[in-house]
């Protein structure tokens, strides 16, 4: 458990996303959980050790499974924007665990498969603001990433939890985004208020505002590209062109080459039928 304040804590040890914890006298925010059912019963201890108020409250960053599929296990209440309530509610009960190629980090995981959705209980459309002791802590909704991603900032430690607004050294996961979100999520950290700010991935933890500025500059790239072969009417599968230059972009452990050329085909191919090919298509 990583300090970045006196009250910010953020986690990296843990199969899945990065976690975060909001430490206030009126109690704590957790952010995201981890995938495994052990993971998340010794991530509740080791907060419980640290808390100082009565109340729980843990926030899901958005709708991916990774971040999503072990809520349950921390025992508290559950707070998502809206649209993150509607994607569980359209799952079946009980996850299935059956590999999509996604190459999310819960496909690594079988034990994952089995574990019954829990539905939030909290949810919020725009914009809510948590008064917990000295100063507030506010959940903003940033579509772009997925249709119900938040942000959690906290203005008085400086410090923001972006989730997958920003990931660390490794492709997105594109096939429920919508890039022209996601580009003006990004540019919205570059504003002057936000320049003393910590920015934390929901995907390796603190980031500066340089590889904020890079990762805009790599999404409008992307976004161009797929501007460019919609507008030539390409098929779905020249999306496979884009793979490697992207991955030449990030810097990445090389063992880790395949994983992530098949997150970017899964995601490339899902997203360019969803924006660009009509509905009723062949390509469809």
């Amino acid at each position: 458990m990583h300090p970045i304040t006196e009250h910010t804590f953020y986690e990296t040890d843990y199969p899945g996303v990065t976690l975060g914890a909001v430490i206030m006298p009126g109690g704590t925010l957790i952010i995201d959980s981890p995938l495994r059912a052990e993971d998340a019963r010794t991530w509740k201890t080791t907060l419980l050790t640290r808390s100082r108020g009565s109340h729980r409250l843990l926030i899901s960053l958005d709708a991916h499974t990774d971040r999503v599929i072990g809520t349950r296990y921390m025992d508290c209440a559950v707070l998502t924007h809206q649209e993150v309530l509607n994607t569980i509610k359209g799952y079946t009960a009980v996850f299935k665990g059956q590999p999509t190629g996604s190459s999310s980090e819960w496909e690594h995981y079988p034990e994952v498969s089995g574990t019954r959705w829990f539905l939030p209980g909290i949810t919020y459309s725009k914009r809510m603001t948590l008064h917990w002791g000295e100063g507030d802590i506010i959940i903003e909704h940033h579509p772009g990433p997925d249709p119900g991603a938040s942000w959690v900032i906290i203005p008085d430690e400086k410090v923001i939890f972006l989730g997958d607004t920003i990931l660390v050294d490794q492709p997105p996961f594109l096939a429920m985004s919508n890039l022209p979100q996601w580009i003006a999520a990004i540019s919205e950290l570059r504003v002057p208020r936000y320049r003393e700010y910590t920015f934390v991935s929901g995907r390796g933890g603190p980031v500066n505002i340089e590889f904020v500025r890079e990762q805009h500059e790599h999404f409008r790239w992307l976004h161009r590209r797929l501007e460019s072969l919609a507008a030539r009417g390409a098929p779905v599968e020249d999306t496979e062109a884009l793979i490697d230059p992207y991955l030449a972009k990030i810097d990445f452990d090389p063992a880790l080459r395949a994983r992530y050329a098949q997150r970017l085909r899964y995601g490339l191919e899902r997203y360019y039928r969803r924006h660009y090919l009509p509905e009723g298509s062949e390509e469809k």
